[in-house]
């Protein structure tokens, strides 16, 4: 059976809340990475992000690469939070992986992060903001 590969960009990343929905359909870690600079990232209530392409104003965002069964696939993204969904991502290379996406309306009246460069940097720092590293 062939793998496809999988760039996630939150919750899914290794030891986040999600994660557990890889390691379920036998996903495997590839390697980190990062998006072409073509990205905005938005926090979603704080639980997680959505991330869309644009034509300007983006930027790189961090993401995790995942090599996981096309049945598997399917799986996760029924577990996704609602408004995620599967799309062709960019990466720094130039190369396209399938990735998960955020739709438009998911991220209006939303808090635009960025500038943070990825899911990880920005829950960092709120967690330091509130006293909790």
């Amino acid at each position: 059976m062939q793998h496809l590969l999988l760039a996630v960009n939150g919750t899914l990343m290794r030891g986040l809340e999600l994660n557990p929905n890889l390691l379920a359909v036998n996903a495997t870690f590839v390697r980190e990475a990062k998006t072409a600079p073509v990205y905005r990232l938005w926090s979603i209530n704080d639980k997680h992000p959505a991330m869309l392409r644009v034509a300007s104003g983006g930027n790189a965002i961090a993401l995790e690469i995942w090599q996981i069964p096309p049945s598997g696939l399917v799986q996760v993204l029924l577990q996704e939070p609602p408004g995620l969904c599967i799309g062709k991502v960019v990466l720094e290379d130039g190369s396209e992986v399938l990735g998960v996406l955020g739709e438009p309306i998911l991220c209006e009246n939303q808090r635009e992060i960025t500038s943070w460069g990825g899911w990880r940097n920005y829950i960092r720092d709120q967690r330091s903001e509130i006293g909790q590293d």
